[in-house]
């Protein structure tokens, strides 16, 4: 496989944790479970003040998911423009892959220890076909000279 398809699999697999973090992000307040339900009430309902400003743990909770979600969209385009320079075989974007690839792979090693292996193991796909990729790259082009 060429490096531009091992990337744009890559970026259609964070496209696709976006889609399905977006789902649960948006949803965790709305549960059938009364236990789940008796807990976001409890992490939506109380304020406390924080640096000017009145928020609830659910707040944050809600702010970290939308931020998850800007980030997933970014991995997404950025592996997608990646590729499209790679196959135009500019040695600029060596360095930009390997940073991408070892980023998800910290986001995957993420997921694994706090939230559920589904989607830690989506990111490490990704993780591993961006490193892979970036091998490649390496393998055909000769590293980047400074």
């Amino acid at each position: 496989m060429t490096t531009k398809i091992l990337l744009r699999i890559a970026s259609l697999l964070m496209l696709f944790h976006l889609v399905g973090h977006s789902f649960g992000q948006n949803g965790w307040k709305k549960n059938n479970d009364p236990v789940m339900r008796e807990v976001a009430h409890w992490m939506t309902a109380p304020k406390f003040p924080f640096m000017g400003v009145s928020r609830s743990m659910g707040d944050y909770f809600d702010g970290y998911g939308y931020t998850a979600s800007v980030s997933l969209a970014l991995f997404a385009v950025l592996l997608w423009l990646a590729s499209s320079k790679t196959v135009a075989g500019d040695r600029s974007s060596q360095n930009e892959v390997l940073v991408l690839g070892a980023a998800i792979l910290c986001l995957s090693g993420i997921e694994f220890l706090y939230f559920f292996p589904f989607a830690a193991i989506i990111s490490l796909i990704a993780a591993l076909l961006t490193l892979v990729g970036w091998g490649a790259t390496i393998k055909s082009l000769g590293p980047k000279i400074a």
